[in-house]
């Protein structure tokens, strides 16, 4: 009998060891970040998916998904010194992202990444399906050969004119053809042709946004255009559209040159794309 129960006793403590250790790997904590946010400054969070729920710990914190953009999340401090409080991030890959939140007028960090090494750094999201290259590279010269207009934003300085004059969609991208001008003798080296989605207007106590849009393909010369020379670009953009309060910013940059361009989109001039295969 004693044999018996020196067993059963083995077994059970055998048994309550493993329990233990099952319950605390079911039972796991998740580690909360340490996050600095200010007044004046705005927080930026990139997470390497969407964003599916947020949740303040006090109303202290403001924080807002940037428009249009599924994975970045854009806080604020609602007042100055308020007391320690967390926030809880869900993103679409079912992960649960907690932090413990501190003010601070001059945060650490204020640009913080989570994406995964199978995530370029950085990167944004923009909320559109999947694109099929091969017809974007399609579309895209036949937008370009196409003498068609729809749309008129134009600003020159110097002798340097950009023009839209073209808008275009088909599937899940928007190409928007821009012609440029060069009415001197002097080359316009280009330093940088970049999309951004703006705030209309500085919104008292909301994080400010700039968001760059990144063309998923550009066809046509982006480098120079040399003197008394026209060009005619066109560049694929996901598609998407903006509130009444944001435009898309197009900013012409020249190098070591004073030449620089920009032109106004709003939403009214977006939506009236026409479809490339009707060309």
């Amino acid at each position: 009998m004693r044999k018996i129960s020196a067993i059963g006793l083995m077994n059970f403590i055998l048994f309550v060891t493993n329990f233990d250790t099952q319950a605390q790997k079911a039972f796991e904590s998740i580690p909360s970040r340490q996050l600095e946010i200010a007044y004046t400054k705005t927080t930026n969070i990139v997470f390497p998916f969407a964003i599916k729920s947020v949740d303040r710990g006090s109303k202290d914190i403001l924080a807002q998904k940037a428009g249009g953009i599924e994975n970045v999340l854009q806080l604020k401090a609602a007042k100055q010194d308020f007391q320690e409080t967390n926030l809880t991030v869900v993103t679409a890959d079912g992960k649960l992202h907690s932090f413990t939140v501190n003010y601070s007028e001059n945060p650490a960090v204020q640009n913080l990444s989570l994406t995964t090494e199978n995530h370029e750094n950085g990167a944004i999201h923009f909320s559109a399906e999947k694109i099929n290259e091969a017809d974007v590279l399609l579309y895209s010269g036949i937008v370009a050969n196409s003498g068609k207009t729809n749309a008129f934003k134009r600003d020159n300085k110097f002798g340097m004119e950009m023009v839209l004059n073209g808008l275009f969609i088909q599937d899940n991208v928007i190409y928007y053809r821009i012609k440029l001008t060069n009415d001197t003798h002097v080359s316009y080296d280009i330093d940088q042709l970049r999309f951004f989605v703006r705030d209309q207007k500085k919104a008292k106590r909301t994080a400010t946004q700039e968001v760059e849009v990144k063309p998923v393909y550009v066809e046509g010369n982006v480098d120079q255009i040399a003197g008394k020379i026209q060009r005619v670009v066109v560049f694929a953009l996901p598609k998407f559209t903006i509130p009444d309060q944001k435009y898309l910013a197009v900013q012409l940059m020249e190098k070591n040159g004073g030449r620089h361009l920009g032109l106004k989109i709003h939403n009214k001039t977006i939506v009236k794309a026409e479809p490339v295969n009707r060309l």
